[in-house]
């Protein structure tokens, strides 16, 4: 190598040998495997629990088996297969060694854990930890109450899984439900949605002129989707208050009578129209049964929610409109791709259309 100080006098030639003193020094790394606790059935994250390798490491199981193979079925030393892979005669022959006893099994990574630990927690304190823990004492009461350390109670509940108050509340389980026939339960929501006479910074990405269309107003897409069949019915109209409301209203028994729906029962969340007096007169003269969602559980009405999200994603921002117009202008011919032709996951990628198990002259007559 020729040298050069740093105002590029010569200094000479610097011989580098194999073995100088400025050799890096490879240290092999070991990744440590998940460990389950027979006493206490907890997962670690899988983060915690792993090294993280560079992508040119040279003993990854897969680099140590060319390694050993080179010993074993090249025939080479130790020594030089150590040389080669940058590491130490007794590293290859420790893997060398596993490989013989085990095969290729040997040469992944093991745990570093030590078979025993004697100055582990005694697994009855563990216990009572764990009882004090559901009954909402924080670590440091914990460690009071049994006079241990903070941080032997923090490592015994991160164990347990119990390190979170929120793990000593499990979620509520999903709850889905489905009616057997159609219309006995109608879901019926309101989307606002902003008006714009231009295409916005979201499909261009300029944000130039983007205030142009402030003040242009709203309008409100308001839907009712089957709970069984989940054919759904949509209008934009320019409001959410109650004549639109009893407006859309009519015009989805119309639609869904007009499949050969009767509908029995119409869901709600708790809006102002649909809590007015003349929305359940309407529904009493109907002889409709009226179901308010459970105030801020819009869970509840899921059906309904999951389809304003498709609605968006499919319909609303799935092209750059000139301006809502347009956009309305494409609502109805995207509500009966939905109906007819899309595949609804939930139905095992059938049509809504298909659960109404309509005649073959009502298909044609309502298809067309």
């Amino acid at each position: 190598m020729d040298g050069r100080d740093k105002r590029g006098h010569d200094v000479g030639v610097i011989p580098i040998s194999a073995h100088s003193a400025l050799d890096v020094n490879f240290q092999e790394v070991v990744h440590s495997a998940q460990i389950v606790n027979a006493d206490v059935a907890t997962t670690k994250r899988f983060a915690e629990d792993r090294m993280d390798t560079h992508k040119n490491a040279r003993l990854t199981p897969k680099g140590r088996e060319e390694m050993v193979r080179a010993v074993v079925e090249k025939g080479l030393s130790k020594a030089e297969v150590a040389r080669r892979y940058n590491t130490t005669p007794k590293t290859v022959a420790k893997w060398v060694d596993r490989f013989g006893n085990e095969g290729v099994d040997g040469l992944r990574d093991r745990s570093s854990r030590p078979f025993s630990s004697p100055s582990q927690t005694p697994q009855a304190t563990c216990d009572v930890v764990a009882v004090l823990r559901r009954r909402r004492y924080t670590g440091k009461q914990i460690a009071s109450e049994l006079d241990i350390s903070p941080a032997t109670v923090s490592r015994i509940l991160r164990r347990l899984g119990l390190n979170s108050l929120k793990a000593l509340e499990p979620a509520e389980p999903v709850r889905r439900y489905e009616r057997e026939h159609p219309g006995e339960i109608i879901h019926i929501d309101i989307k606002k949605l902003g008006r714009f006479n231009g295409v916005g910074h979201r499909m261009t990405g300029d944000r130039k002129g983007q205030s142009n269309s402030r003040g242009v107003g709203w309008e409100y897409l308001h839907l009712a989707i089957d709970d069984h069949s989940r054919v759904a019915y949509s209008e934009l109209l320019p409001d959410e208050k109650r004549c639109s409301c009893l407006r859309f209203l009519f015009n989805a028994l119309r639609f869904f009578r007009a499949h050969g729906v009767k509908v029995y029962r119409v869901m709600t969340d708790n809006g102002v129209s649909f809590r007015s007096f003349r929305y359940a007169k309407a529904l009493r003269m109907l002889k409709i049964k009226h179901l308010r969602t459970k105030p801020y559980t819009p869970k509840t009405n899921g059906k309904a929610e999951r389809f304003v999200q498709t609605a968006l994603r499919e319909w609303a921002y799935a092209r750059a409109y000139l301006n809502s117009d347009q956009r309305a202008a494409e609502l109805p011919v995207w509500l009966h791709r939905y109906n007819w032709h899309r595949p609804h996951g939930s139905l095992k990628s059938c049509t809504p259309i298909s659960r109404l198990r309509l005649t073959e002259d009502n298909v044609l007559r309502l298809h067309i």
